[in-house]
């Protein structure tokens, strides 16, 4: 059987399409009561479906119910509603086409000229924690056909996913009808709607089937997948100011792109980057945490000490301490409430950005006395990503978040006596802490806070040597984490010229005897995990 006949010479004119009868199904109820009045007044004929039917009726506007048009009762607790060829066959019916005007004629079935219709909530759904079979009955059917199908026949048919579309309808009321270039612009949201929406059903189910995958399951990597997002923000320029730049927003997305700005000036792409980076280091902790951020490095971590009267003020303290001069127009975020006490500290200091999940009242008026601090407000069900993208040219590299850490009773004592308790805390400290610092890393500790940090280097003795400079005096007595083993003795030979007290890595080199034999001389503790954290 032949589809119909699509010679140019079988089509009429339909620029301009006079609205006479609409089909509105919405989730959204958003200005319903103002835009069926509107259509009303204008005489279209409504029709409408369950809860969005009853909305109309009780404003108390003529609206006939699906089920009159079908003469099929909705069924299936409302799984069944519009899927019926007396609804489709209007929705579908290219009126350029005189056999397809004659059929519906000869069937008694009216067209539609507009389609009002968004889809069940399911991202809301989800977000807010809903599982199983309730997530799935917010998986709408008939709600995407009519949106398809309406925008596949954007000739005859205007499809409306939003509200905030409803101004173009009111303005084709008093106009005579919708134009071709509004249906065509209609029709291209509508297929992102939709697109969109099983994207977000898709993503759900492959986190259902397989939350947690293994490395060494076969089927570990899917075979292709999709990233949507939707634009959120123009950003006045990206690294540098001749570059372009935007925040999107991922579905289902709970992170620092989510997170509400309470003041300052406009977030710039560094700002979200080192935002994020900061995000990582402080909600790596339990403990009250806070972390310092210059250029996507830690120039400063700390947990709270013990005695402290005010936990994350305690912890911003310690947290400037390690470097105050890095500090200077950094990043700062808290895994805490920001206190009172908390803004105080924070508000003497040139800070650009400060991200935490909540602001006492009197703290967040202070720092909002600072006109250009921003301060971001985390989203109430904020989450740390479990899966990582870094593009390359042609491509992108997927792998799980560095979520890991070996607790201290797995590791291997390699040198030196065993740690008392204030060293393996501290050890404990500095191992966490070096793997939101990039590689390669050395950070120094003392008493759960940060004393001195090497990043980046393209070699470990270089970074060891940073993060004694920083240390300065204080790197005597402290601890010392490496995110990976040393290839020779010389770097670990500086940190224990420096004086620290115990050193944690990794081990695995080919020379791991050269560097133990060096900290069995100093007398000096090691350990070594069995795993590293390289982060580039």
């Amino acid at each position: 059987m032949s589809g119909p006949t699509h010679d140019p010479a079988l089509y009429r004119h339909r620029d301009v399409v006079p609205i006479r009868r609409a089909l509105v199904s919405v989730s959204d109820k958003t200005d319903l009561v103002e835009l069926a009045t509107a259509l009303a007044a204008a005489g279209v004929e409504i029709v409408s479906t369950g809860s969005t039917a009853q909305r109309i009726a009780e404003a108390g506007i003529p609206v006939t119910e699906v089920a009159q048009v079908t003469g099929y009762p909705e069924s299936l607790d409302g799984r069944v509603r519009t899927l019926h060829p007396a609804i489709h066959s209007g929705l579908l019916a290219d009126l350029r086409l005189a056999a397809h005007e004659s059929e519906l004629a000869a069937q008694g079935i009216a067209p539609f000229e507009l389609v009002v219709s968004n889809l069940y909530p399911f991202v809301e759904t989800i977000a807010s924690g809903v599982t199983g079979d309730a997530a799935i009955e917010q998986i709408d059917i008939g709600g995407p056909a009519m949106v398809r199908a309406s925008a596949k026949n954007h000739a005859n048919v205007a499809i409306v996913t939003s509200p905030a579309s409803y101004p173009q309808i009111y303005k084709a009321l008093t106009l005579g009808g919708t134009t071709l270039l509004q249906r065509q612009r209609l029709a291209a949201e509508a297929f992102a709607h939709t697109a969109a929406y099983d994207r977000a059903v898709a993503d759900w189910f492959a986190a259902e089937v397989s939350p947690v995958r293994s490395a060494t399951e076969a089927d570990a990597a899917p075979a292709g997948f999709d990233v949507h997002a939707e634009l959120s923000a123009t950003l006045r320029y990206g690294e540098n100011s001749h570059q372009f730049a935007a925040l999107y927003l991922r579905s289902g997305g709970r992170g620092i792109a989510q997170a509400t700005q309470l003041g300052g000036k406009e977030m710039s792409y560094n700002n979200y980057v080192d935002a994020d980076a900061a995000l990582r280091a402080a909600f790596d902790f339990d403990e009250p945490a806070v972390a310092i951020i210059k250029h996507a490095n830690p120039c400063g971590i700390a947990v709270a000490a013990t005695s402290a009267a005010d936990a994350i003020a305690s912890a911003h303290e310690r947290a400037h301490a390690c470097d105050p001069v890095s500090a200077y127009g950094g990043v700062i975020a808290a895994n805490r409430v920001i206190t009172l006490a908390a803004a105080q500290s924070i508000k003497p200091i040139f800070t650009e950005v400060v991200v935490a999940p909540g602001y006492e009242p009197e703290a967040l008026a202070l720092l909002q006395g600072k006109k250009n601090l921003r301060i971001l407000q985390l989203p109430a069900d904020f989450s740390r990503e479990t899966v990582e993208f870094k593009q390359l040219s042609g491509g992108l590299l997927v792998q799980d978040v560095d979520a890991h850490f070996a607790p201290f009773d797995s590791w291997t004592l390699a040198a030196g006596p065993a740690a008392d308790e204030r060293t393996r805390a501290d050890l404990e400290f500095a191992w966490r802490a070096c793997r939101a610092v990039k590689s390669n890393a050395i950070l120094l500790a003392t008493d759960g806070a940060s004393v001195g940090v090497g990043m980046g280097q393209v070699n470990r003795v270089d970074s060891c040597n940073l993060a004694v400079t920083r240390a300065g005096s204080r790197a005597s007595g402290s601890v010392a984490a490496s995110d990976a083993f040393f290839p020779f003795a010389d770097g670990a030979e500086i940190l224990l010229a420096a004086g620290v007290r115990a050193i944690v890595q990794p081990g695995g080199s080919i020379r791991d005897e050269e560097v133990v034999a060096a900290a069995e001389a100093a007398g000096v503790t090691m350990y070594f995990t069995g795993e590293r954290h390289f982060f580039h």
